[in-house]
């Protein structure tokens, strides 16, 4: 090939490596690029309890630092929001199957021994035997009080905390305060309106980080963990002539998922909906992905975590919900 034709050729094989590279690049370019990553403690590899904002299950984790111990069940193929397992039934109100028969057909043949005439004091032939009847009444409920302290015990539920993966929901810009009981065996956790409004400004102050590419910002507001993957990220974009964009952040709603404390920290998972532009552009500055004039809306849940003895919130993990 003639050089005067192989140069116009170079360069327009050029320009579409410019343009099309970064196409291979996740849709999604805001940070964590829609993907799901970071670590929840000993809850990373089980789904988060669904919010009214995010009433369908979460994807699973795709990335962490934690091992992974077992599977989780709760992130199985689902076409339905999943519920939370059974709480015991001493907590749930529910009878228990045991008790109710054994119970149950306790009192029901004493009962029957008592109207048939074959009670302990023999019968109803003499005075003696009303009092007989009165006493073996006394002797079945005596047994059936046993029986119920005996196979559920006085255990409290926990607390009476309000579920906000249950019923809270904010109507406006804000997340919904609440508390949550505990499950898997780590206390319970409350969570505050300054927690949630540190919830919230991470959001922002992520999204801003995230545009001046400002690692060491980011540093003081999430793992380290998830600052290396936000690192991946933006190296992958610059190794492709990319930049993403976001801005026009607003805050939608959120609500509490759960909330629990183990091994000396506090966690929360948050599920967060918010809409930015998200806009991608290549060296030359073209548009690639995303608009620069119709926004998206988004729907994650963030887990944030700190030092039991107090301390700045940090995101520890994004999570994606399903629709």
């Amino acid at each position: 090939m003639k050089p005067r034709i192989l140069a116009p050729v170079l360069t327009a094989f050029l320009s579409i490596g410019l343009i099309a590279g970064p196409l291979a690049l996740h849709a999604d370019a805001r940070p964590g690029q829609g993907g799901s990553m970071g670590s929840r403690g000993s809850r990373t590899w089980s789904a988060p309890p669904p919010t009214r904002t995010a009433p369908y299950s979460a994807a699973p984790m795709e990335r962490s630092i934690t091992p992974r111990t077992a599977p989780s069940p709760n992130y199985g193929p689902q076409t339905a929001p999943f519920t939370r397992p059974a709480a015991p039934f001493a907590q749930s109100g529910v009878r228990h199957p045991f008790l109710t028969g054994f119970a149950g057909g306790f009192l029901g043949a004493g009962l029957f021994g008592l109207l048939s005439g074959h009670g302990f004091f023999g019968g109803m032939h003499s005075f003696f035997s009303l009092i007989g009847l009165m006493l073996q009444v006394a002797f079945v409920v005596m047994i059936v009080m046993w029986l119920v302290r005996r196979f559920t015990g006085n255990k409290s539920s926990g607390g009476s905390g309000f579920s906000m993966g249950a019923g809270g929901v904010a109507n406006s810009p804000g997340v919904t305060p609440g508390a949550i009981p505990s499950a898997g065996g780590n206390a319970a956790l409350q969570i505050n309106t300054a927690d949630y409004q540190a919830f919230q400004q991470t959001l922002m102050d992520i999204q801003t980080a995230w545009n001046q590419q400002n690692i060491a910002a980011m540093q003081q507001m999430a793992t380290p963990e998830m600052v290396s993957y936000f690192n991946e990220q933006l190296s992958a974009l610059a190794s492709q002539g990319a930049r993403n964009v976001v801005s026009d952040v607003h805050f939608i709603q959120g609500d509490l998922a759960e909330a629990w404390r183990e091994n000396g920290m506090d966690f929360a998972t948050v599920a967060m909906r918010y809409s930015l532009i998200d806009l991608t552009t290549n060296a030359m500055g073209q548009v690639i992905q995303g608009s620069s004039t119709e926004p998206v809306n988004i729907t994650e849940l963030w887990t944030f975590t700190r030092p039991s003895r107090g301390g700045r919130w940090l995101l520890s993990a994004i999570q994606q919900t399903r629709q």
